[in-house]
Protein backbone atom coordinates (compact mmCIF):
# COMPACT_ATOMS: atom_id res chain seq x y z
CA UNK A 1 0.00 0.00 0.00
CA UNK A 2 1.01 3.87 -0.86
CA UNK A 3 1.32 5.43 2.83
CA UNK A 4 1.89 9.33 3.51
CA UNK A 5 2.61 10.09 6.97
CA UNK A 6 1.81 13.83 7.63
CA UNK A 7 3.50 16.07 10.80
CA UNK A 8 0.80 18.95 11.01
CA UNK A 9 3.33 20.63 13.48
CA UNK A 10 4.37 23.50 12.73
CA UNK A 11 5.66 25.69 16.05
CA UNK A 12 8.67 26.64 15.56
CA UNK A 13 9.09 28.27 19.55
CA UNK A 14 12.37 27.99 20.45
CA UNK A 15 12.58 25.88 17.28
CA UNK A 16 11.22 23.40 15.17
CA UNK A 17 11.49 19.45 16.53
CA UNK A 18 12.34 16.97 14.17
CA UNK A 19 9.18 14.62 14.00
CA UNK A 20 10.77 11.61 15.25
CA UNK A 21 7.87 9.55 15.91
CA UNK A 22 7.22 9.16 12.16
CA UNK A 23 10.26 7.86 11.54
CA UNK A 24 9.46 4.88 14.10
CA UNK A 25 5.76 4.37 12.66
CA UNK A 26 7.37 4.42 9.07
CA UNK A 27 9.65 1.69 10.48
CA UNK A 28 6.90 -0.40 11.89
CA UNK A 29 5.75 -0.28 8.60
CA UNK A 30 6.36 -3.68 6.45
CA UNK A 31 8.71 -3.09 3.58
CA UNK A 32 6.10 -4.18 1.15
CA UNK A 33 4.41 -0.89 1.88
CA UNK A 34 5.60 2.50 0.07
CA UNK A 35 6.00 5.01 3.03
CA UNK A 36 6.20 9.03 2.44
CA UNK A 37 6.42 11.47 4.85
CA UNK A 38 5.30 15.09 4.91
CA UNK A 39 6.54 17.50 7.32
CA UNK A 40 4.14 21.00 6.80
CA UNK A 41 7.58 22.74 8.16
CA UNK A 42 8.64 21.76 4.96
CA UNK A 43 5.66 21.87 2.53
CA UNK A 44 3.27 24.12 1.73
CA UNK A 45 -0.37 23.33 1.40
CA UNK A 46 0.04 23.70 -2.16
CA UNK A 47 2.96 21.21 -2.58
CA UNK A 48 1.25 18.79 0.05
CA UNK A 49 -1.25 18.67 -2.68
CA UNK A 50 1.16 17.95 -5.39
CA UNK A 51 2.28 14.78 -3.06
CA UNK A 52 -1.23 13.64 -2.53
CA UNK A 53 -1.90 13.73 -6.34
CA UNK A 54 1.54 12.36 -7.48
CA UNK A 55 1.74 9.65 -4.78
CA UNK A 56 -1.83 8.88 -4.72
CA UNK A 57 -1.59 7.16 -0.70
CA UNK A 58 -3.96 5.28 0.21
CA UNK A 59 -3.53 5.48 4.09
CA UNK A 60 -2.94 8.90 5.52
CA UNK A 61 -1.20 8.99 9.47
CA UNK A 62 -1.33 12.19 10.53
CA UNK A 63 0.95 13.28 13.79
CA UNK A 64 -1.12 14.67 16.88
CA UNK A 65 2.01 15.70 18.82
CA UNK A 66 0.61 18.16 21.25
CA UNK A 67 -2.85 18.82 21.97
CA UNK A 68 -1.65 22.80 23.11
CA UNK A 69 1.99 24.17 23.96
CA UNK A 70 0.85 23.79 28.26
CA UNK A 71 1.74 27.58 28.29
CA UNK A 72 -0.84 29.40 30.56
CA UNK A 73 0.84 32.68 29.72
CA UNK A 74 0.54 32.40 26.01
CA UNK A 75 -1.87 29.52 25.15
CA UNK A 76 -1.95 27.99 21.64
CA UNK A 77 -4.57 25.16 20.86
CA UNK A 78 -3.53 22.93 17.95
CA UNK A 79 -6.37 20.95 17.75
CA UNK A 80 -8.47 22.92 15.71
CA UNK A 81 -5.31 23.45 13.05
CA UNK A 82 -5.07 19.28 13.09
CA UNK A 83 -9.07 19.60 11.61
CA UNK A 84 -8.47 21.76 9.16
CA UNK A 85 -5.71 19.28 7.70
CA UNK A 86 -7.70 16.40 7.81
CA UNK A 87 -10.53 18.54 6.21
CA UNK A 88 -8.17 19.54 3.61
CA UNK A 89 -7.03 16.19 3.10
CA UNK A 90 -10.53 14.86 3.05
CA UNK A 91 -11.61 17.68 0.04
CA UNK A 92 -8.23 15.78 -2.50
CA UNK A 93 -8.18 12.51 -1.21
CA UNK A 94 -10.51 8.91 -0.76
CA UNK A 95 -7.13 7.57 1.42
CA UNK A 96 -7.93 6.42 4.73
CA UNK A 97 -7.35 8.81 7.78
CA UNK A 98 -5.67 7.76 11.02
CA UNK A 99 -4.57 10.07 13.94
CA UNK A 100 -2.52 9.66 16.39
CA UNK A 101 0.38 10.39 18.74
CA UNK A 102 1.30 11.22 22.26
CA UNK A 103 -1.06 14.49 22.45
CA UNK A 104 -3.82 12.21 20.33
CA UNK A 105 -3.01 9.58 23.07
CA UNK A 106 -3.76 11.70 26.17
CA UNK A 107 -7.35 12.53 24.91
CA UNK A 108 -8.01 10.42 21.94
CA UNK A 109 -11.44 10.03 22.33
CA UNK A 110 -11.96 14.05 22.23
CA UNK A 111 -9.30 14.52 19.59
CA UNK A 112 -10.99 11.88 17.43
CA UNK A 113 -14.29 13.28 17.60
CA UNK A 114 -13.19 16.57 16.84
CA UNK A 115 -10.77 15.52 13.84
CA UNK A 116 -13.32 13.71 12.01
CA UNK A 117 -10.22 10.76 11.49
CA UNK A 118 -11.20 7.28 9.70
CA UNK A 119 -9.13 5.42 12.38
CA UNK A 120 -7.30 6.55 15.86
CA UNK A 121 -4.50 4.95 17.26
CA UNK A 122 -4.56 5.31 21.29
CA UNK A 123 -0.69 4.59 22.33
CA UNK A 124 2.50 4.21 19.97
CA UNK A 125 2.63 4.63 16.76
CA UNK A 126 3.82 1.12 16.03
CA UNK A 127 0.40 0.01 16.33
CA UNK A 128 -0.31 1.99 12.77
CA UNK A 129 1.45 -1.15 11.46
CA UNK A 130 -1.28 -3.38 12.64
CA UNK A 131 -4.06 -1.13 11.29
CA UNK A 132 -2.03 -1.31 7.64
CA UNK A 133 -1.67 -4.82 7.40
CA UNK A 134 -5.75 -5.27 8.22
CA UNK A 135 -7.02 -2.55 5.99
CA UNK A 136 -4.45 -4.24 3.19
CA UNK A 137 -6.10 -7.13 3.62
CA UNK A 138 -9.63 -6.28 4.07
CA UNK A 139 -10.07 -7.22 7.30
CA UNK A 140 -11.63 -5.84 10.25
CA UNK A 141 -9.32 -2.88 11.97
CA UNK A 142 -12.21 -2.42 14.80
CA UNK A 143 -10.75 -5.63 16.49
CA UNK A 144 -7.18 -4.25 17.14
CA UNK A 145 -6.67 -3.08 20.61
CA UNK A 146 -5.66 0.59 20.68
CA UNK A 147 -7.63 1.15 17.36
CA UNK A 148 -10.74 3.61 17.57
CA UNK A 149 -13.04 4.29 14.41
CA UNK A 150 -16.37 5.73 14.48
CA UNK A 151 -18.25 2.02 14.93
CA UNK A 152 -15.45 1.30 18.22
CA UNK A 153 -14.88 4.93 19.98
CA UNK A 154 -14.51 3.27 23.59
CA UNK A 155 -11.18 1.47 23.02
CA UNK A 156 -9.13 2.54 25.76
CA UNK A 157 -4.82 2.46 25.98
CA UNK A 158 -3.63 -0.83 25.31
CA UNK A 159 -0.56 -2.44 26.86
CA UNK A 160 2.74 -0.47 25.62
CA UNK A 161 4.35 -1.88 22.60
CA UNK A 162 5.86 -5.27 22.90
CA UNK A 163 7.21 -5.12 19.30
CA UNK A 164 10.76 -3.84 18.02
CA UNK A 165 11.21 -0.38 18.05
CA UNK A 166 12.86 0.39 14.76
CA UNK A 167 13.92 3.79 13.03
CA UNK A 168 13.31 4.39 9.53
CA UNK A 169 15.30 7.45 8.59
CA UNK A 170 16.62 7.86 4.69
CA UNK A 171 18.35 11.26 4.64
CA UNK A 172 17.35 12.47 1.21
CA UNK A 173 13.90 13.22 3.03
CA UNK A 174 12.96 16.48 2.17
CA UNK A 175 12.48 17.16 5.94
CA UNK A 176 15.55 16.01 7.43
CA UNK A 177 17.28 18.82 4.85
CA UNK A 178 14.85 21.54 6.59
CA UNK A 179 16.31 20.37 10.04
CA UNK A 180 20.03 20.15 8.49
CA UNK A 181 19.36 23.60 7.89
CA UNK A 182 17.77 24.77 11.05
CA UNK A 183 20.43 24.53 13.19
CA UNK A 184 21.46 20.79 12.30
CA UNK A 185 19.35 19.50 15.34
CA UNK A 186 17.60 15.51 15.58
CA UNK A 187 16.51 13.81 17.74
CA UNK A 188 17.33 10.29 19.64
CA UNK A 189 15.99 8.42 21.59
CA UNK A 190 17.22 5.29 24.63
CA UNK A 191 14.22 4.22 26.21
CA UNK A 192 10.47 4.29 26.68
CA UNK A 193 8.48 4.55 29.67
CA UNK A 194 8.83 6.74 32.66
CA UNK A 195 9.36 5.06 36.06
CA UNK A 196 8.68 8.95 37.56
CA UNK A 197 5.88 9.98 39.80
CA UNK A 198 5.00 13.59 39.18
CA UNK A 199 1.43 14.14 39.48
CA UNK A 200 0.79 16.47 36.36
CA UNK A 201 2.48 14.56 33.85
CA UNK A 202 0.76 12.08 31.66
CA UNK A 203 4.16 10.63 29.90
CA UNK A 204 3.66 7.75 31.92
CA UNK A 205 -0.04 7.15 30.34
CA UNK A 206 1.51 7.38 26.90
CA UNK A 207 4.34 5.01 27.02
CA UNK A 208 3.79 3.08 30.21
CA UNK A 209 5.25 2.69 34.01
CA UNK A 210 8.23 0.61 32.98
CA UNK A 211 11.37 1.36 31.17
CA UNK A 212 12.27 -0.43 27.68
CA UNK A 213 15.59 0.22 27.10
CA UNK A 214 16.95 0.58 23.83
CA UNK A 215 20.21 -1.46 23.35
CA UNK A 216 22.96 1.06 23.66
CA UNK A 217 24.89 0.05 21.13
CA UNK A 218 21.76 0.84 18.66
CA UNK A 219 21.22 3.79 20.25
CA UNK A 220 25.08 4.62 18.76
CA UNK A 221 24.35 3.24 15.59
CA UNK A 222 21.40 5.52 15.21
CA UNK A 223 23.81 8.23 16.11
CA UNK A 224 26.34 8.02 14.16
CA UNK A 225 24.03 7.41 10.98
CA UNK A 226 22.50 10.62 12.05
CA UNK A 227 25.56 12.48 12.08
CA UNK A 228 26.75 10.81 8.45
CA UNK A 229 23.42 12.32 7.05
CA UNK A 230 24.72 15.90 8.28
CA UNK A 231 23.36 16.13 11.93
CA UNK A 232 25.11 18.85 13.54
CA UNK A 233 23.30 18.19 17.08
CA UNK A 234 21.18 15.19 19.06
CA UNK A 235 18.42 15.84 21.30
CA UNK A 236 17.74 12.88 23.83
CA UNK A 237 14.02 12.86 23.93
CA UNK A 238 13.57 10.42 26.90
CA UNK A 239 11.38 11.85 29.15
CA UNK A 240 14.55 11.92 31.60
CA UNK A 241 17.55 10.44 30.08
CA UNK A 242 19.29 9.54 33.80
CA UNK A 243 16.04 8.10 35.14
CA UNK A 244 17.88 4.68 34.43
CA UNK A 245 21.08 5.76 35.65
CA UNK A 246 23.06 2.40 34.80
CA UNK A 247 21.78 2.55 31.14
CA UNK A 248 22.41 6.11 30.57
CA UNK A 249 25.87 5.29 31.25
CA UNK A 250 26.28 2.57 29.22
CA UNK A 251 24.92 4.89 26.10
CA UNK A 252 27.33 7.40 26.37
CA UNK A 253 30.25 5.08 26.36
CA UNK A 254 28.46 3.46 23.17
CA UNK A 255 28.86 7.00 21.78
CA UNK A 256 32.23 7.63 23.02
CA UNK A 257 33.23 3.82 21.44
CA UNK A 258 31.32 5.00 18.36
CA UNK A 259 33.06 8.01 17.53
CA UNK A 260 30.24 10.46 17.93
CA UNK A 261 31.64 13.91 16.82
CA UNK A 262 28.83 16.45 17.23
CA UNK A 263 27.26 17.48 20.85
CA UNK A 264 24.42 16.13 22.13
CA UNK A 265 21.36 17.57 25.06
CA UNK A 266 18.79 15.65 26.87
CA UNK A 267 16.58 16.22 29.89
CA UNK A 268 17.53 15.38 33.08
CA UNK A 269 16.29 14.95 36.41
CA UNK A 270 18.52 16.35 39.16
CA UNK A 271 18.62 13.56 41.66
CA UNK A 272 21.74 12.26 43.39
CA UNK A 273 24.12 10.55 40.96
CA UNK A 274 27.44 9.04 41.09
CA UNK A 275 30.61 11.03 41.47
CA UNK A 276 31.48 10.62 37.90
CA UNK A 277 28.34 11.04 36.18
CA UNK A 278 28.59 14.25 34.51
CA UNK A 279 32.60 13.65 33.55
CA UNK A 280 31.29 10.09 31.61
CA UNK A 281 28.27 11.99 29.83
CA UNK A 282 30.66 14.97 29.00
CA UNK A 283 33.53 12.46 27.12
CA UNK A 284 30.58 10.86 25.10
CA UNK A 285 29.84 14.44 24.08
CA UNK A 286 27.29 15.37 25.87
CA UNK A 287 27.01 19.89 25.89
CA UNK A 288 23.70 20.79 27.35
CA UNK A 289 21.74 19.70 30.56
CA UNK A 290 17.77 20.81 30.54
CA UNK A 291 16.86 19.65 34.25
CA UNK A 292 13.33 19.50 34.77
CA UNK A 293 13.37 21.01 38.44
CA UNK A 294 10.40 22.51 38.75
CA UNK A 295 10.71 24.12 41.99
CA UNK A 296 13.60 24.58 44.77
CA UNK A 297 11.19 24.68 47.62
CA UNK A 298 11.56 21.36 49.27
CA UNK A 299 7.51 21.84 49.92
CA UNK A 300 6.57 21.70 46.76
CA UNK A 301 8.86 18.84 45.53
CA UNK A 302 7.21 17.01 48.02
CA UNK A 303 3.64 17.96 46.70
CA UNK A 304 5.08 17.45 43.13
CA UNK A 305 6.18 14.06 44.08
CA UNK A 306 9.62 14.43 43.00
CA UNK A 307 12.64 12.58 43.55
CA UNK A 308 14.68 14.85 44.71
CA UNK A 309 15.32 17.95 47.01
CA UNK A 310 17.34 21.29 46.87
CA UNK A 311 20.32 19.99 48.39
CA UNK A 312 20.19 16.77 45.78
CA UNK A 313 19.63 19.73 42.85
CA UNK A 314 22.63 21.97 44.31
CA UNK A 315 25.11 19.53 44.36
CA UNK A 316 23.94 17.70 40.63
CA UNK A 317 24.34 21.59 39.51
CA UNK A 318 27.42 21.70 40.58
CA UNK A 319 28.72 18.74 39.73
CA UNK A 320 27.52 19.09 36.32
CA UNK A 321 28.75 22.44 35.91
CA UNK A 322 32.54 21.41 37.40
CA UNK A 323 32.23 18.68 34.30
CA UNK A 324 32.01 22.04 31.94
CA UNK A 325 28.29 21.37 30.73
CA UNK A 326 25.78 24.27 30.20
CA UNK A 327 22.99 23.83 32.42
CA UNK A 328 19.58 25.13 32.18
CA UNK A 329 16.68 24.63 34.74
CA UNK A 330 12.68 24.32 33.97
CA UNK A 331 10.20 25.81 36.87
CA UNK A 332 6.74 24.62 36.96
CA UNK A 333 4.87 27.46 39.67
CA UNK A 334 1.46 26.86 40.94
CA UNK A 335 0.64 23.51 41.95
CA UNK A 336 -1.04 22.53 45.11
CA UNK A 337 0.19 24.11 48.12
CA UNK A 338 2.02 27.13 46.45
CA UNK A 339 1.89 30.53 48.26
CA UNK A 340 4.20 33.31 48.49
CA UNK A 341 5.86 31.88 50.98
CA UNK A 342 6.75 28.65 48.54
CA UNK A 343 7.16 30.67 45.85
CA UNK A 344 10.03 33.47 47.78
CA UNK A 345 11.92 29.97 49.26
CA UNK A 346 12.24 28.63 45.90
CA UNK A 347 13.43 32.13 44.33
CA UNK A 348 15.76 32.81 47.51
CA UNK A 349 17.31 29.10 46.63
CA UNK A 350 17.64 29.83 42.75
CA UNK A 351 20.14 32.45 43.64
CA UNK A 352 22.33 29.55 44.90
CA UNK A 353 22.58 28.38 41.11
CA UNK A 354 25.55 29.52 39.66
CA UNK A 355 26.27 29.76 35.80
CA UNK A 356 22.61 28.74 34.63
CA UNK A 357 19.83 29.97 32.93
CA UNK A 358 15.88 29.41 34.45
CA UNK A 359 12.93 28.69 32.06
CA UNK A 360 9.62 29.71 34.66
CA UNK A 361 6.21 28.42 33.36
CA UNK A 362 3.51 29.70 35.77
CA UNK A 363 0.41 27.47 36.06
CA UNK A 364 -0.11 23.84 34.98
CA UNK A 365 -2.11 21.65 32.72
CA UNK A 366 -3.97 19.37 34.09
CA UNK A 367 -4.55 16.41 32.21
CA UNK A 368 -6.55 13.51 32.49
CA UNK A 369 -4.55 9.96 33.88
CA UNK A 370 -2.63 11.91 35.97
CA UNK A 371 -2.67 12.32 40.29
CA UNK A 372 -3.02 16.02 39.16
CA UNK A 373 -6.30 15.76 37.41
CA UNK A 374 -7.86 13.99 40.85
CA UNK A 375 -6.49 16.47 43.33
CA UNK A 376 -8.18 18.85 40.96
CA UNK A 377 -11.46 16.82 41.19
CA UNK A 378 -11.55 16.82 44.58
CA UNK A 379 -10.65 20.43 45.11
CA UNK A 380 -13.42 20.98 42.94
CA UNK A 381 -11.59 22.88 40.43
CA UNK A 382 -12.84 20.20 37.93
CA UNK A 383 -15.99 18.81 37.15
CA UNK A 384 -16.18 15.21 36.08
CA UNK A 385 -17.75 15.76 32.88
CA UNK A 386 -15.87 18.49 32.05
CA UNK A 387 -14.39 18.86 28.27
CA UNK A 388 -10.58 18.98 29.23
CA UNK A 389 -9.43 18.90 25.85
CA UNK A 390 -9.35 23.32 25.43
CA UNK A 391 -6.63 24.30 27.99
CA UNK A 392 -7.36 23.64 32.18
CA UNK A 393 -4.61 25.06 33.94
CA UNK A 394 -4.38 24.26 37.97
CA UNK A 395 -5.62 27.23 40.13
CA UNK A 396 -3.80 27.51 43.62
CA UNK A 397 -5.86 27.83 46.42
CA UNK A 398 -3.19 30.69 47.85
CA UNK A 399 -1.75 32.11 45.48
CA UNK A 400 -3.11 33.81 41.70
CA UNK A 401 -0.67 32.85 38.49
CA UNK A 402 -0.45 36.50 38.14
CA UNK A 403 1.11 37.16 41.69
CA UNK A 404 3.45 34.49 40.91
CA UNK A 405 3.90 35.79 37.77
CA UNK A 406 4.86 39.71 39.28
CA UNK A 407 6.63 37.45 41.79
CA UNK A 408 9.26 36.41 39.48
CA UNK A 409 9.61 39.09 37.15
CA UNK A 410 10.54 40.87 40.29
CA UNK A 411 13.27 39.08 41.20
CA UNK A 412 14.23 38.30 37.72
CA UNK A 413 14.70 42.53 36.77
CA UNK A 414 16.74 42.79 33.55
CA UNK A 415 18.68 39.54 34.15
CA UNK A 416 18.43 37.92 30.64
CA UNK A 417 19.27 34.51 31.92
CA UNK A 418 15.90 34.51 33.98
CA UNK A 419 13.27 33.49 31.94
CA UNK A 420 9.33 33.42 31.81
CA UNK A 421 7.95 30.92 29.37
CA UNK A 422 9.19 29.53 26.52
CA UNK A 423 10.42 33.24 24.89
CA UNK A 424 8.05 33.72 22.66
CA UNK A 425 8.17 34.51 19.44
CA UNK A 426 10.86 37.41 19.72
CA UNK A 427 13.41 34.53 21.15
CA UNK A 428 12.59 32.47 18.20
CA UNK A 429 13.56 34.96 15.64
CA UNK A 430 16.83 35.14 17.39
CA UNK A 431 17.59 31.41 17.51
CA UNK A 432 16.44 31.35 13.65
CA UNK A 433 19.28 34.31 12.88
CA UNK A 434 21.88 32.21 14.94
CA UNK A 435 20.99 29.18 12.91
CA UNK A 436 21.41 30.83 9.63
CA UNK A 437 24.64 31.67 10.55
CA UNK A 438 26.14 28.58 11.76
CA UNK A 439 25.16 28.17 15.01
CA UNK A 440 23.64 24.73 16.24
CA UNK A 441 21.86 23.40 19.12
CA UNK A 442 19.39 24.73 21.32
CA UNK A 443 21.91 28.16 21.79
CA UNK A 444 20.24 28.81 25.62
CA UNK A 445 23.85 28.65 26.81
CA UNK A 446 24.32 32.50 25.11
CA UNK A 447 21.81 33.19 28.14
CA UNK A 448 24.11 31.76 30.69
CA UNK A 449 25.30 34.53 33.39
Amino acid sequence: MRILLVSPNTLTVPYPVYPLGLDYVAGAVAARHQVRIADLNVESYESLERIVKDFSPEIIGISCRNIDNTEAGDPLFFVNEYRQVVSWIKERSKAVIVCGGSGFTILPHAVFARLGADYGIIGEGERFSLLVEAVSKGRDADRIPGIISRKNAEQSIPEPWAGDLTRFFRRDFPHNRYYRRKGGMFNLQTKRGCTLNCIYCPYPHIEGRKHRLIAPDQVAETAISLQEAGAKYLFITDSAFNSDVDHSIAVALALQRAGLAIPWGGFFAPFKMPDNYFEIMADSGLTHVEFGTESLADAMLAAYRKPFRLSDVLSVHRAAVAAGLHAAHYFLLGGPGESAATINDCLDNIEKLERTVLFFFVGIRIYPHTRLYDIALAEGKISQNQDMLEPVFYQADDISREEINNLVSRRAGKRLNWIIGSGGSSSAAVITRMHEKGYVGPLWEYLIR
